[in-house]
């Protein structure tokens, strides 16, 4: 408690001040992302502490075929939590805007040969939409999570995500797709505490989650495994296609029967026609008939060819071997390549036209020039064309950042220069871009080097 103070722990004494929107007896709702995992109960307790009215929120958004859930939505830990905070508590279902937002496109982009982070998607598209939804529905002020980060309000108006006190367990990187009205709303308690002292919180406040283990695979992979869950996927989509298919030839042969039929035409005319399934578009298949009996499925609504083998091959293009599959291998991948050279070998490119997947040495990772598109500005509104801004930029979660300088290299590109070569810029990667000072300037995904 601070200096003097009595009774009842304030918002300041253990939120940063940056984080504590609350004058003096104050009282505001927010509404506390809980995933089942110990930060996002810490957070859920450190407002109750500080003087909010939480209402505890897990979104579903994901279920394996034996009914287990994925480390996000964690159901049962995250109840007994609220109950033991005696706060409000309300699981939310969100499955199909996870699956057309994050699932989907994770498939698409492994099988186009990028490597896509899900939680970066996630977080803009599914997780801060819902929570923003449903805190106005019950007419909360603000939504928090258990990130490790900050969000600051600039002189410039604008607001953006600082880095955490604690690099270790840094999340800022995970947070740089956030617009301004959903940084404006937001509340991150975690951003000044290492991961130690969240657990000592949570162990002196007797939280059921405190010795829970963090876990790091992707929520829907839960066995690490993405190939094996792209197949799966790609294929029971297809599967799911073809049976629209069939289904829109059937009603459309049977309705033409009864309308030819009513023209005085016979059977065997429509049999004439001839029409081939397979040579049908999705969108010709679709043919404005409902058959998801939803308009964002029936937009999705494409048959996915899966990869096949196809050839190794080294950076002159000379047949090295053959591969398994594209969405198998990532950028920089050397372990479980299935081919021997006698050389260290590492995979450089992905050719999705020709089914080739590049191998080289090490030394060949390297470049200097990166490319971004599918651009997010937070501490500036945009970056002009011919203006440049030197900054730090790590272009995966794990890397610790280099210095660089980004400049606009049409009006929906972005070129980076870093000052040293960076390894195994990975296209579908992010790539994000932070001043002097650990605050965001922005990021975008990574289309590829020079």
């Amino acid at each position: 408690m601070t200096a003097g103070s009595k009774g009842k722990t304030t918002c300041r004494d253990r939120i940063p001040e940056d984080q504590c929107l609350m004058e003096e007896n104050e009282l505001k709702k927010v509404v506390v992302g809980m995933s089942g995992g110990v930060d996002s109960a810490v957070a859920a307790y450190l407002l109750k502490e500080a003087g909010y009215e939480v209402i505890g929120v897990t979104l579903r958004t994901w279920q394996a075929e034996d009914g287990s859930q994925g480390r996000c939505c964690d159901i049962d830990d995250a109840r007994n939590v609220a109950n033991k905070l005696g706060i409000k508590y309300v699981p939310v279902n969100c499955t199909t805007e996870f699956k057309n937002n994050v699932i989907d496109p994770f498939t698409n982009e492994y099988l186009c040969g990028r490597t896509p982070n899900p939680c970066v998607v996630c977080n803009r598209t599914v997780k801060w939409e819902r929570l923003l939804y449903y805190a106005k529905v019950v007419g909360a002020d603000h939504v928090a999570t258990g990130h490790y980060a900050s969000i600051v309000k600039l002189d410039n108006g604008r607001y953006t995500v600082k880095q955490a006190a604690h690099s270790e367990k840094d999340q800022a990187y995970m947070l740089y797709r956030l617009s301004q009205e959903q940084l404006a709303a937001t509340l991150l308690p975690l951003g000044s505490l290492s991961k130690s002292e969240v657990r000592k919180i949570a162990e002196d406040a007797k939280l059921p989650v405190a010795s829970k283990p963090d876990s790091q695979e992707v929520c829907f992979v839960t066995d690490g495994n993405y190939a094996d869950y792209i197949e799966k996927t790609a294929a029971a989509a297809s599967a799911k296609t073809a049976n629209a298919y069939a289904d829109y030839i059937e009603k459309t042969v049977a309705a033409s029967k009864i309308r030819n039929t009513n023209e005085g035409m016979n059977a065997e005319n429509v049999n004439e026609r001839n029409v081939n399934v397979e040579d049908m578009s999705a969108e010709d298949a679709a043919g404005g008939m409902d058959l998801t009996g939803s308009v964002s499925e029936k937009n999705n609504l494409t048959k996915i060819i899966i990869p096949g083998e196809g050839m190794f091959v080294d950076e002159a293009g000379n047949v090295l071997g053959k591969h398994k599959g594209i969405y198998h291998y990532t950028v920089g991948q050397r372990k479980g390549l299935g081919i021997a050279l006698g050389r260290p070998a590492f995979v450089k490119e992905i050719r999705v036209g020709t089914n080739e997947v590049v191998l080289s040495d090490e030394q060949s990772l390297y470049h200097k020039e990166v490319y971004c598109t599918d651009l997010n500005f937070m501490s500036i509104p945009v970056l002009k064309k011919g203006e440049t801004v030197s900054c730090k930029v790590k272009i995966r979660y794990q890397h610790k950042g280099q210095p660089a300088v980004i400049e606009m290299a049409d009006s929906d590109t972005l070129r980076i220069l870093f000052d040293d070569p960076v390894r195994a810029a990975t296209p579908g990667q992010s790539a994000v871009f932070y001043d002097d000072e650990g605050f965001v300037i922005g990021g975008g995904i990574i289309s590829g080097t020079n």
